[in-house]
């Protein structure tokens, strides 16, 4: 049984005046969610800002004191100004580009997008401190801490004890069938991954050596998987193609435009709040500045990325996290390559919390969440749809035991926005919504980003809506429901694009936008204000400082691109902000500062 929709939606900020100042595409992601929450911007504040700083503050309503400050990178003096040196230097080029075995950038912007959800996680997180009795806060920011966060597994693996699970070569989907459709394939399951190539006479040997880079292709962000599969989609229709898959339980989505997304667009807000309950919680420990969530406890029982990075990212602000997991652990622990003993990525998202082993399935043991769940103050989860309903885990079932609770799900598709939606996953999402056109410019074959962009950037907006949920009980006494979704971040990130199609501009960007160039020894990416003049010059006989030397003396803008993540330990522009962790796994910085 499916849980009840949401009828209700709160925003936490209803009451607050927001001054913005900035460069528009630093303020403007942030500024646009603290006013679905509900903040009123004051008129004529957003002038460029002579720092090159995005500035934001929120007063009124009993609050006073909070502002953020956004920055492309936290030393202003290096060459990372923009959204394409943001992502050249992170290695968002890099990881994105395995597939094509070169760096490759995102002609959507990704970090600017997170930065902005980031500021806003910060806010509110001072706002939910400074209702529990700590003090006002200003939070910084910035784009380049946004980017080592999305590549934070990336970078935990490549400092790993040993290598990947499965080889980092070029290769993947889109699939693209006799009739020219572009799709996207998913299934968990190696039997029906099998009997669906079987059933379009893919060769034995193919069906076998391509589930393994299949299989591993979100933690890789590649999948090297024999070009007789491709071969073999091309020999049948789109029609074929869905037929065999409903027949034997994998699933296809066909690669939709923008255009297309524009047009179904309902303009709904990412997350959805409901209050459900009663009963305000006393703080038990007064939060600081920096740790505004102190004392709050958070139970996650989440699986893979998104609702793992939402918990971990609400432990970085002072919660304590509790993890759920299985009988046995969560198996991803084990997952290839490890540090100390433990996965490498696993660490990057689940370090620092406490974790207690529950059978769901057992009568006693969901009993014993119960009983968690009464001192809890979040119960965040991303089980399949239905799947808490059904084993009476649902908020209406926990507001029995705990009426003041923050009950956050985090899904794939939200509630009824999309009918007869493939199963919620990265890769269905990004093919579902449009995003594998905008990740690319014209003249390119669409094609979703093997890099986890959803995943990563749902884990950021469930982190951001349990946050408004707890300043919802805080400022109203009220349990609070809160749903948040890969289709909400799919949406979050193509604004821009979306908003151009609707007004019937091309919605996707100019040939040949955000190419990183070749040099002697590497590969540097222009600012995006300089990408046109910079590809008039040949650098592939010059090493890279050279060929930035050169772009410099023409007064155009670039930086190296980091092409190994691994790299990242050793480069000067984040000097002593990657460290390791007490398993000897890399770890990134803090997003935000909160002072």
């Amino acid at each position: 049984m499916a849980s009840p929709a949401i009828t209700q939606t709160v925003q936490p900020l209803e009451g607050l005046r927001l001054a913005v100042s900035g460069p528009p595409e630093l303020a403007g992601p942030a500024a646009e969610h603290l006013r679905l929450l509900g903040a009123r911007a004051e008129p004529g504040r957003t002038e460029p800002g002579a720092d090159g700083a995005a500035h934001l503050a929120l007063s009124g309503a009993g609050f006073s004191g909070q502002s953020a400050t956004v920055t492309w990178a936290v030393d202003r003096s290096s060459d990372i100004t923009d959204e394409a040196t943001v992502q050249a230097a992170t290695g968002i080029m890099a990881v994105h580009g395995r597939r094509d075995g070169a760096p490759r950038g995102l002609a959507v912007d990704y970090a600017a997008t997170a930065t902005g959800v980031l500021a806003a996680q910060g806010l509110l997180a001072a706002l939910v401190g400074q209702a529990r009795g700590g003090p006002a806060a200003r939070v910084d920011t910035s784009a380049d801490r946004a980017g080592l966060l999305a590549v934070s597994q990336y970078l935990a693996a490549a400092g790993a004890d040993e290598g990947e699970a499965a080889e980092i070569a070029p290769g993947g989907p889109p699939f693209t069938s006799a009739d020219g459709t572009l799709f996207e394939l998913e299934t968990l399951d190696p039997g029906a991954w099998a009997a669906f190539w079987r059933a379009l006479a893919a060769p034995s040997d193919a069906i076998r050596a391509g589930w393994r880079p299949f299989q591993f292709r979100y933690a890789t962000a590649c999948a090297p998987f024999p070009d007789a599969l491709h071969t073999t989609t091309r020999a049948h229709t789109w029609q074929r193609i869905r037929e065999a898959a409903a027949g034997t339980g994998a699933e296809v989505c066909r690669l939709r435009t923008l255009a297309e997304r524009a047009a179904e667009h309902d303009g709904a807000a990412p997350w959805e709040l409901a209050p459900y309950g009663s009963g305000h919680r006393v703080p038990r420990v007064t939060p600081t500045a920096a740790r505004p969530l102190a004392g709050l406890t958070v139970l996650e029982a989440g699986r893979r990325i998104q609702a793992p990075l939402a918990a971990h990212l609400l432990g970085l602000l002072g919660a304590h996290v509790i993890r759920i997991e299985p009988p046995g652990g969560d198996p991803l622990r084990g997952m290839p390559p490890a540090c100390s003993g433990i996965s490498a990525r696993w660490l990057a998202l689940n370090r620092g919390k406490d974790a207690v082993e529950i059978d769901i399935k057992s009568a006693d043991d969901r009993r014993r969440l119960l009983d968690m769940t009464a001192e809890a103050d979040v119960f965040l989860h991303n089980w399949a749809p239905g799947k808490a309903a059904e084993l009476g885990l649902d908020h209406q079932d926990l507001a029995a035991v705990n009426p003041a609770l923050v009950y956050a799900y985090t899904g794939g598709w939200g509630t009824n926005r999309i009918a007869g939606a493939p199963m919620g996953t990265d890769f269905m999402v990004q093919a579902r919504t449009g995003v594998g056109e905008a990740a690319r410019p014209l003249g390119e074959v669409p094609a979703p980003s093997l890099m986890t962009l959803l995943d990563v950037l749902g884990g950021l907006v469930g982190a951001e809506a349990v946050l408004a949920g707890l300043l919802t009980r805080e400022r109203d006494g009220r349990g609070v429901r809160v749903d948040s979704s890969l289709l909400g971040a799919s949406d979050v990130l193509l604004g821009p694009a979306l908003r151009r199609a609707r007004r019937g501009e091309e919605p996707r960007r100019p040939a040949g936008f955000r190419r990183p160039l070749p040099t002697a020894d590497g590969w540097i990416a222009p600012a995006d204000a300089s990408g046109a003049a910079a590809a008039a010059y040949d650098l592939t006989s010059l090493p890279t400082g050279a060929a930035l030397a050169q772009l410099r003396t023409h007064g155009l803008a670039a930086t190296a691109v980091t092409a190994d993540p691994a790299d990242l330990h050793h480069d000067p522009r984040f000097a002593g902000s990657i460290s390791r962790d007490e398993h000897g796994a890399p770890a990134v910085p803090d997003p935000w500062s909160l002072v």
